[in-house]
């Protein structure tokens, strides 16, 4: 049972101390209550399904932000062999918020880069709450740009509210930095994968994001900008998240529905820190499927694939007819 609990799953929680509450009986008293809790036990499963099975956007929010939900240094200990992790942008310094390492997934060597949080007051404060700083994105092309030379492919795990705003990374250049990742990263001439495993961010994401192959868990969610940003912005209140949670569009059956994410990662009921091994196994599978399905492509048919994907998203003004401006879905070829 989890020590956080969201105020959807308190029914669930209920369920489950009574339960455990009979267990307790049955052992002191000697009585048999196997039958009830049995009764229990199929109730709390059916529950978990209807709950589950229909979260809203912000619910699925909530669950991203999970307090126990895996990490990236979680899941690289149980996907990946050999972790070797690398420090340092050789400019300023390192940057705890963002990991580096060398890896191999079944024998195969790859590069792991991923934003990484903490789980005690001062882990966050080390990691900075999984937000960057422009050294950690100019390490994590430091890195990539390695795996391009030794012919690595790439990849990444995403899970961060955003790039860090302070004033501090705004005078070492925060915007800069992340625009250079953009452009090399569509340049690579290995493969890229990307996974989000929790917040995917406004820029803090797509700075190591622009791959090949995206793939979002199934109670991830990816956004130009967080909820409660938005609402402030457009609604000139925050308290009104949820209702731009759902304005966004930023869960993962949205974006695959529009386009913008490659496949939908399952979790497991109630989510991905219920069982991390299993949740770790799914990632695992797309991975190597991704691995498999680049492994043939020339090196500059990979960049290729990679910066028309990105291009074709999204509408753009195509014209002017009769005062009107005319607004097209279109895919943009490469001149």
């Amino acid at each position: 049972m989890s020590e956080y609990v969201l105020d959807f799953e308190k029914p669930v929680v209920e369920l489950e101390k009574k339960i455990l509450s009979l267990k307790v009986s049955a052992e002191h008293s000697k009585i048999d209550f196997s039958g009830e809790i049995a009764d229990l036990e199929e109730k709390k499963e059916k529950l978990k399904k209807e709950i589950y099975g229909s979260l809203t956007s912000w619910q699925k929010v909530m669950l991203a932000r999970h307090p126990e939900r895996p990490y990236t240094l979680d899941y690289v200990k149980i996907i990946f062999e050999n972790f070797v992790e690398l420090h340092g942008d050789r400019a300023f310094g390192d940057d705890a918020a963002l990991v580096c390492g060398l890896a191999t997934i079944d024998n195969k060597p790859v590069v792991v880069i991923g934003h990484q949080k903490g789980r005690t007051i001062q882990e966050n404060m080390d990691r900075n709450f999984g937000m960057a700083h422009p050294e950690g994105y100019r390490k994590a092309l430091r890195i990539m740009k390695m795996a391009e030379k030794f012919n690595r492919p790439i990849v990444t795990f995403i899970d961060t509210a955003g790039a860090y705003p302070g004033i501090a990374a705004e005078e070492r250049g925060q915007a800069e930095a992340i625009a250079r990742n953009l452009r090399e990263m569509s340049c690579l001439e290995v493969p890229v994968i990307s996974v989000i495993i929790g917040e995917g961010g406004s820029g803090g994401a797509i700075g190591i994001g622009v791959a090949n192959r995206v793939a979002m868990l199934e109670n991830a969610y990816y956004s130009v900008i967080s909820p409660e940003g938005c609402a402030a912005i457009l609604f000139r209140d925050a308290t009104k998240s949820k209702e731009a949670t759902e304005a966004l569009k930023i869960t993962a059956k949205d974006l695959f529905k529009n386009g913008v994410i490659d496949e939908i990662i399952k979790e497991p009921v109630g989510g991905a820190h219920v069982d991390a091994v299993e949740t770790a196994m799914n990632i695992k599978r797309f991975i190597n499927k991704s691995l498999t399905s680049l492994s043939n492509m020339k090196k500059q048919d990979l960049a290729e694939d990679r910066y028309e994907k990105f291009r074709k998203m999204g509408v753009f003004e195509d014209s002017v007819q009769n005062g009107k401006v005319k607004k097209q879905t279109k895919k943009v070829s490469k001149k």
